[in-house]
Order: structure tokens, then sequence, then C-alpha cells
């Protein structure tokens, strides 16, 4: 139950407000390597103390300080999840709000480790106990309706929105939480706070976060969901679209409906199949780099309009601006001065930011949904990035090393349903439109401002994502529904050009892991068609050199993979010669010295497909000599299993290398007879 750990992204934080801010700054200022009277024991110390707003002050500073990872030793040597937890349930609605705060800093700051800790430390039973207290105030009837009005209504509900914070990153990486999750009902409770989507959209986008996570692999949790709960679920993901923020809401519900796909009846699959890829449709179908250029030209018009409102009111009040010369003067005039000046006054986030980050985020997780949907019943991308491409060992045993080898990528299933969808919504020409860069000017104005520099980043990653899901969609669709032979030799171009068109792609790890993942695919899929290949030998070459020096094993599989494929094809054509003898020196030289059995193992495999057939890969063979160099590798291979693969590969991995072992044996065997024959 809950995600697995291979992989986390970074979550949103809680920023103190208000008073406290000071307190938060002096916080991030200290460093946990003082002693005992650092700022750490100090906040700690303060969490006891009488008055509740020195105790609010005091978890605002905490909220800051465990985002300074230094810290979080010692913060753990002084219990602070047990200090934390009994102010979730404070008098004070300030204190609890800020409590939830630094708690949830620290289980998005502190990872699989903290959130672990803090599980053992029983944070779930006040952090529940929390949840279902603001669950009966939204309904209580004892405040006023004044109070309702006010502060103590908004107050509840932005205390709900940090603890459902705090429930999401702890299940995201804690399994007994999620269990926690199931026993003590806390789906009706989250269900009620997302039932108030149309008037507290910030809410009901943590909620939706929670539940995309805990209905993951969780069967137990599945058979909770009534009629009426799916109807909450059904009424947030048919609402209408009034912002950014509502789309990134819609997005995610639809990932959370998917993932209760096994309650729905067969009748309604293809209904509700078609109702998520529409979503997904939509939000990709909205232009990015156009986005932000609106509503940086927005925020800009608003604070222009802002700042002369105010000093309209200024002078219509007798009080014009005073110029700096005179502030020197007058230190209170300074005060009043500054405070009229709205951009002083917004916060980091402002409406247009938030925005722009909303809509963002729903195309990242739109693209990693429609991956999900494509390879729910199928092993991890990662498996040969874990385990190898190779899969297919049993059939390729069964060759005799002269029919080309088999398939290097395992075909996916993809029902019927999720297929015509697809197709229908035109999902892979919006998948191939967010793979090009970012747009350039989008990119200069967010370069110019501080708070929207972090969107580049934000788009770089929509780009990879793009990238993968590319991938997924040339592994599981047909030529045809790929828009047929011109669309993948456009595709080939698009993706060499993106690679090559940027000069430091080698130091972008994440970038060239995933456009070597949608080469690797759209390479085999073109060569299983009799398509011709798109990269020179040239270019082959320097995107292999580039990427076996890479520390990331997924992008080493990758390239050894690519020369494998284009090897493979390259060796039933004529005048190759010089090519296949590169390629197999180049893959030699990977199996023998990589340090990952994963890669040497997946290099292999390539040179069993280069050199299976074909004149010139015989020829090619024999003057790399390449029986002698596998010859000699072979016991060492063998050795290197024996004594690395128990402590360090997974069980799978192992069958896997167990399977490219005996193929080596037999490809031995193969590459004896054709020496004999070339030599006698």
């Amino acid at each position: 139950m809950g995600k697995s750990r291979t992989k986390r992204f970074k979550r949103p934080q809680f920023s103190p407000t208000g008073d406290c801010q000071a307190e938060a700054a002096v916080a991030a200022n200290g460093t946990e390597a003082e002693d005992e009277d650092g700022p750490a024991a100090e906040l700690l110390e303060k969490l006891q103390h009488p008055s509740a707003e020195v105790r609010e002050c005091a978890c605002a500073g905490l909220a800051r300080l465990v985002q300074q990872r230094p810290a979080l030793p010692g913060l753990a040597r002084r219990d602070a999840v047990r200090r934390l937890g009994p102010l979730l349930l404070d008098p004070s609605l300030a204190v609890r709000e800020t409590a939830a705060g630094a708690l949830r800093n620290l289980s998005a700051c502190g990872g699989f480790e903290v959130c672990d800790d803090m599980v053992a430390k029983d944070i779930m039973t006040p952090l529940v106990a929390l949840l279902k207290e603001c669950s009966a105030g939204l309904d209580s009837n004892e405040m006023s309706p004044q109070e309702k009005k006010d502060e103590s209504k908004n107050s509840i509900e932005t205390i709900a929105n940090e603890a459902v914070n705090v429930l999401w990153n702890i299940c995201e990486c804690n399994s007994r939480a999620v269990s926690i999750f199931n026993k003590e009902g806390c789906l009706e409770i989250v269900l009620k706070y997302l039932s108030r989507f149309s008037t507290n959209v910030d809410l009901a986008i943590s909620v939706a976060y929670c539940l995309q996570t805990v209905t993951e692999d969780n069967p137990e949790l599945l058979k909770s969901f009534s009629t009426p709960a799916l109807q909450v679920l059904e009424s947030a993901m048919l609402s209408p679209v009034s912002s950014m923020e509502f789309i990134l809401l819609k997005t995610l519900v639809a990932g959370t409906v998917w993932n209760l796909r096994n309650i729905i009846p067969s009748m309604s699959q293809a209904e509700i199949i078609n109702a998520i890829l529409k979503i997904l449709a939509d939000v990709l179908e909205l232009d990015m780099g156009e986005t932000i250029i609106q509503m940086k030209e927005a925020e800009t018009q608003r604070l222009k309009s802002a700042a002369e409102s105010e000093e309209t009111v200024e002078m219509a009040n007798g009080h014009d601006l005073i110029e700096d010369e005179e502030m020197e003067e007058l230190p209170q005039k300074r005060k009043i001065r500054r405070k009229t000046y709205t951009s002083d006054l917004l916060p980091t986030t402002d409406k247009e930011l938030r925005e722009t980050i909303a809509l963002l985020t729903a195309q990242q997780t739109a693209l990693e949904i429609i991956v999900n949907m494509c390879c729910n019943e199928d092993p991890s991308d990662d498996e040969w990035e874990e385990l190898s491409s190779s899969d297919e060992s049993d059939a390729f045993m069964e060759s005799s090393f002269s029919d080309g080898g088999g398939q290097l990528l395992s075909p996916l299933c993809l029902s019927d349903e999720i297929h015509t969808a697809l197709t229908n919504y035109l999902i892979p020409k919006k998948v191939f439109e967010k793979t090009t860069f970012p747009n350039s000017n989008a990119v200069e104005v967010c370069s110019r401002n501080p708070s929207w520099k972090p969107l580049i980043r934000k788009m770089n990653t929509i780009q990879c994502r793009a990238l993968m899901c590319l991938q997924t969609l040339v592994s599981l669709l047909d030529v045809g529904h790929l828009g047929g032979v011109p669309a993948l030799q456009t595709l080939a171009q698009h993706l060499s050009q993106l690679l090559f068109s940027q000069p430091d792609f080698d130091k972008n790890v994440d970038f060239l892991e995933a456009i070597s993942s949608a080469l690797r695919a759209l390479l085999q899929t073109m060569a299983s068609k009799n398509i011709s290949q798109c990269m020179t030998p040239d270019q082959l070459m320097t995107l292999c050199k580039v990427g076996i020096c890479s520390s990331n094993i997924s992008v080493r599989v990758n390239v050894v993979s690519i020369l494998g494929i284009t090897g493979s094809v390259l060796a039933k054509e004529e005048g190759t010669l010089e090519t296949l003898k590169t390629i197999g020196s180049f893959l030699l030289e990977v199996a023998t010295k990589d340090p990952s059995l994963v890669v040497a193992g997946e290099a292999l495999d390539a040179l069993f497909d280069v050199f299976a057939d074909g004149k010139e890969a015989e020829k090619a063979s024999v003057q790399i000599k390449l029986l002698s160099m596998l010859r000699e590798f072979q016991p060492i291979f063998k050795m290197r299993i024996r004594k690395e693969g128990r402590g360090k590969y997974s069980p799978d991995q192992l069958c896997v290398l167990d399977n490219v072992k005996m193929n080596l044996r037999r490809f031995v065997a193969y590459q004896e007879t054709v020496e004999k024959r070339l030599t006698s």
C-alpha cells in the first residue's frame, strides 16, 4: 500500500506568516552545529511556554528550521516530533496551524526515514484526532454565525489543509500510515473536505493529492468507497473550470478515479476512461509558455494599477510620497511609506504565480497519469534500468542466432477502451507537443524575476515527463495510430534535433534519461517495421560516448540498447563493416568494464543482437576478435554474478542475469562456428 520508495517529488511547504516571520527568520539563520543552546533547543523549549503566542512563534521557527537538512538529526535527537504532536490539539487555533505547518515541512523535507520515525513516534494519533476535530468544527453549531463567517471557519479550514498535507506526506512514505488511514475512517473525513472544493480549492487540492496516494494499490480502502463517496469525486471531476487551480484539482481527482477503476462496474469502464482522458487532453492542450507570458503581464499590470491607486489615495489625503532623501530624516514616515506599497505587502506566491504553478503541475500530473494508465499491469519502466530489456531470453535461446534476435523491449498490453480513448483525444499528438524545449520567451520572462525563476525547472520537468510518456505510447500503439511511417520519421528527426541542438545535453541527467528512453523505444519500433533509422553513425556514437559516462544506470542501459537496435539493422546491410566494428568494440568495452552488472548484461544482449546475423556482422566479429574477448570474459561474468549478485541485485534482476549468462555460452558456441567457417 502507498507508493513505492523509488521516487519522491518535492512537496509544497508551509510558510510562516504574520508576527512569527521574524522568529522563523532567526531559525533559518541558525545551524545545528551550535551547542545545546542553539536555535533548535531554544525553539523546542518554547513549545511548552504558557503563552499561546510564544508557542505559535516557536512552531513557525521550527517550520523554517526543518528545511535545513543539517538540522534534522539534532531535531530527531531532541524528540521534536513528540513535542510538536500534542500541539496539534492545542487550545489555540493559531498554534495548531503552525504546529501542523512545522510537521508538514518536517515530513516534506525529511524523506522516508523521517516519516517512518514520525509514525513510530505515534504522530498519527494526534493527527487523526485533529482531522476529526476540524471535520466536526466545520459543521459545529456552537459558534455564533459571525464567528463562522469570520476567522474561526477560515482557521479550521486552514488547519485542515496543513493537517491533510502532513497526512499525504506520511502516507506517501509509510505503509503503516496508510493502514491507519484505512482503519481510522480518514476517507470519510477527507472526502468531506473535498466536497468544499467550490469554496476552498486549496484544501480540495491537498485532499486530492492525498487521495491519489492512498488509493494506489490499496484494495482494503477501495472497499470503503460508497456511492456517495464516488459522487463527491465525480462532482469534483466534472466541476466547471474557473481557474488554473480547478484544472489541477480535476486532474488530481481524475488520477484518483483511475486508481478506483476496479470497483467501477464493467459497463461503466469505457465511460470513466473517456472522462479521465478528456480531462487530461484538455490539460495538455493548454500552451504553458503562452500562459506564463500572459500571467506575468497580468501580474505586472495589477501591481502597476495597485501602486497607482495607492498613490492616488495618498495624494487625495494630502500625504504625498516622500523622496528618499527626506526619508533619512523621517524614519517614521519611511515606515508608513513602505506599508502603502502594495508590492511590499504581497505574499511570496501571488495570484498569477499560483495560477501558473497550478497549470504546470496539472500538466506534469496528466503526463504521469497517462503513463500509469498505459503501464499499470506491466513491470516498471525501470526494470532493466534495474532489470534489462532481455526478458525474451527463452525465445532467444531457441534461436540459432541467425534470425536477428528478438524484440528488445517487451510489448505492453493496452485495453481496447484505453487504446480508443488515447487516439480519439489525440493524446500522442499532445504529448509530442510537450516534448519541445520550453518557450524561449517564457524562459526569458521567468529568468528576470526571482519568484518566477523556479518555473523554468518546472517546464524542463514537463518536457522530461512528456518524453517518458512518449516512450510508453510508442511502445504501445501501432504505427497507424501514431500517424504512420512519415510521423515516426518526423518524430525521429525531432528527437535527434532535441538531443543535438542542446550543447550541454550531457549535463542534464534527467533530460538525457528521458530522451534516450524515448529514442530507444522509437528506434525499436522503427526497426521492427523496417523503417529507415534516423541517426547518423557519428550522432549515434556521440550519444553513446556521452551516455555511457553518465552516473545514471538508466542512461547507460538505454544507450547500449540503442546501439544494439541500430547495429542489428546495419548488420543486414552492405557497406557497414567499419560502423559495425566501432559498435562492437564499444559494446565489448562496456560489457567488460562497466561497474554495473545490469549495464554489462544489457551490453552483452546488444552484442548478441548485432552479431547474430549478416555477412558484414560476421566479418566485423572476426576483425574485432569478438570470440576471444567473450571467451576470456565468460568466467569473469559468471564470477561477478556469483559474488556481487546476491547482495546488490533483486531476484528478478538475477533471473535476467542468469539468462544472459546462458545466452553468452550459446553465443560463444555460435561464434566458434562463424569463425571456423570464415577462416577455413
